[in-house]
């Protein structure tokens, strides 16, 4: 078995990379969104979610950075264009939304879209004994699950 300089399986490792750019992609466009959220925020929980959104752009902005250090440590290159990263997100692109409860509702589906993709990487990363990708997976849906519960929270 051929295997990368990390001792990792070289067709599971190029497999892994591509849908790490996927959830490159799907990340980019979420951080996106929240920026677009906090700046354009209105209404009476403007302060809240003002400084709420940026907390959430400032984490994505940080795993965006630990996802495609992690394609670059398994040999691949992240993808780097917003073409790419349009055409190969599932995760909504929201546009001029100014009302509270629709923005958190964009997040809460947000995340529910990167939790998915999240799991299937934890899968495909357990299976190529990736223990790098699996951790930072395992860390990613921890935190965004307990963000989902608290966000759906606020929503009822």
């Amino acid at each position: 078995m051929k295997t990368t300089s990390i001792g990792l399986n070289i067709k599971e490792t190029e497999e892994l990379i591509v849908t790490l750019n996927g959830l490159l992609a799907n990340f980019q466009v979420y951080y996106q969104n929240l920026r677009g959220l906090h700046w354009n925020i209105k209404g009476k929980s403007f302060f809240e979610l003002h400084m709420k959104f940026e907390e959430f752009y400032t984490d994505s902005q940080e795993k965006v950075d630990l996802i495609a250090e992690r394609i670059l440590t398994l040999g691949g290159t992240p993808l780097h264009t917003f073409k790419d990263y349009i055409n190969l997100s599932k995760v909504k692109v929201g546009k001029n939304i100014v009302e509270d409860e629709t923005s958190v509702k964009l997040i809460v589906d947000s995340l529910s879209i990167l939790l998915q993709l999240e799991r299937a990487i934890l899968e495909q990363s357990d299976k190529a004994n990736d223990e790098g990708t699996n951790a930072m997976m395992s860390d990613f849906i921890s935190e965004q699950e307990k963000t989902v519960w608290m966000l759906n929270a606020w929503l009822n």
